[in-house]
C-alpha cells in the first residue's frame, strides 16, 4: 500500500512543480529562481529532497537561501549582496563590543 503524505496539487501548483522540476540542471540560480524555489517549497508544492537531488543543492544552501529572503528580501538573495550584509553585520557587531 502507498501512502502519499502530500495533498493532490491545484493544476496551477502542479503546473508550477512541473515547470520547477524540468529547469534545466545546470540553471544559472538568479534571486528570482531561488525566490520562487524557496516559496514552492514552504507551500508544499515541491520538496526540498526532490529540489536538493534534482538540482544537487544542498540543505545549508537552500537553508541560506531560505534565511537571507526572511532577513533582507529577494535582494538579499543577490550573491553580491551577501558580502554587503555580512560586513555590516561585522560592523554593527564590533561597535557593540567596544
Amino acid at each position: 500500500m502507498v501512502r502519499h503524505t502530500r495533498q493532490a496539487l491545484s493544476e496551477k501548483d502542479q503546473g508550477e512543480r512541473d515547470a520547477l522540476l524540468s529547469l534545466p540542471t545546470d540553471v544559472r540560480w538568479i534571486p528570482g529562481r531561488k525566490a520562487r524555489i524557496v516559496a514552492a517549497v514552504n507551500a508544499g508544492i515541491v520538496t526540498m529532497k526532490e529540489l536538493t537531488d534534482r538540482y544537487e543543492i544542498s540543505v545549508e544552501e537552500f537553508s541560506s537561501w531560505r534565511r537571507s529572503i526572511r532577513r533582507h528580501g529577494i535582494p538579499g538573495l543577490r550573491v553580491t549582496r551577501l558580502q554587503i550584509y555580512r560586513d555590516a553585520k561585522n560592523i554593527t557587531e564590533n561597535v557593540h563590543r567596544t
